[in-house]
């Protein structure tokens, strides 16, 4: 009950706002959320100090300051998303070469597409939907509450990407084998001690990444495409896409995590407070019969 009052008097009726009156209440929410309360502050400055050991505490500070005001807009931005239409939508984010995709599309060959937490990843996964030939298919962690589960699949799904839970991803592959698609990894979450990894330095840390692109990208030949993002202004983003792997087949075990892993760092260290900080991301860390550089 508090979670469908909470969402029909409060976020739907919100998201009916113009964008720059939800900004203003994105200023005060960064007031509320950083400056009073301190947010994951403790997370968040210490992602920055260990993945920057070089910065001066100004230059964290500054960094942090800024992905706050980066986060604060996101909150507010994804209220947007129960109300954007199409239109809004395909306004605010554009893919630049979408012809680098569309390639495979012409050829019948489905691919990956790889990315992280990094800008707005639900709005530009929902634009890919729009604006790639492929059939987008989303890689989703199913909240607890199933309520907002609903809500949160109906409000992305209305853009044209399918949505496939994480407990499913064999399952939605084999099931798409007769589709063209385009399925989306964001390869920046912390995996579990139950997964195999490929552990390599990420942003100045030993890291374990998921393997499933790889895995997958390998097992059914799908070429890996990397979708990079920028920031235009408030509410607006371009995309590029760039193939990293054409063929699979071809690469050694670790090859594919390695080069998606410093694809995706790249984009961070040119504008770090566009990435989502206030994750958690190293908390696994490596037993000693856990080989760097290798799948374990």
């Amino acid at each position: 009950m508090l979670s469908r009052l909470l969402f029909y008097l409060i976020l739907k009726p919100m998201s009916y706002l113009p964008h720059r009156v939800l900004y203003i209440f994105s200023d005060f929410l960064y007031l509320v959320i950083y400056k009073l309360i301190g947010y994951r502050q403790e997370v968040v400055r210490g992602n920055l100090k260990n993945s920057f050991p070089d910065k001066d505490l100004s230059d964290i500070k500054s960094i942090e300051k800024k992905f706050y005001m980066h986060f604060c807009d996101l909150i507010v931005e994804s209220i947007k998303m129960f109300s954007l239409t199409t239109a809004e939508l395909n306004k605010r984010a554009i893919l630049l070469n979408a012809e680098v995709v569309d390639e495979y599309f012409e050829k019948g060959q489905s691919i990956l597409i790889t990315g992280g937490h990094y800008q707005n990843w639900e709005m530009n996964g929902c634009i890919l939907g729009q604006q790639l030939k492929h059939d987008v298919v989303g890689i989703y962690t199913p909240m607890s509450n199933s309520f907002f589960n609903e809500k949160f699949l109906e409000s992305r799904g209305k853009f044209g990407i399918d949505l496939l839970s994480n407990r499913q991803v064999r399952l939605g592959l084999e099931g798409n084998k007769d589709r063209i698609t385009a399925t989306i990894f964001a390869t920046d979450q912390s995996p579990t001690h139950s997964k195999k990894v490929y552990w390599t330095r990420f942003l100045n840390q030993e890291t374990a990444i998921l393997i499933g692109t790889e895995k997958f990208s390998r097992e059914y030949n799908y070429p890996v495409v990397f979708i990079s993002v920028s920031k235009v202004r408030r509410g607006y983003y371009e995309m590029r896409a760039e193939v990293l792997v054409h063929d699979p087949s071809q690469m050694k075990e670790g090859e594919i995590s390695e080069i998606h892993t410093r694809r995706l760092e790249k984009d961070i260290l040119n504008a770090p407070q566009f990435w989502l900080w206030t994750h958690k991301r190293w908390k696994r860390k490596r037993k000693p019969d856990e080989i760097p550089g290798r799948v374990t």
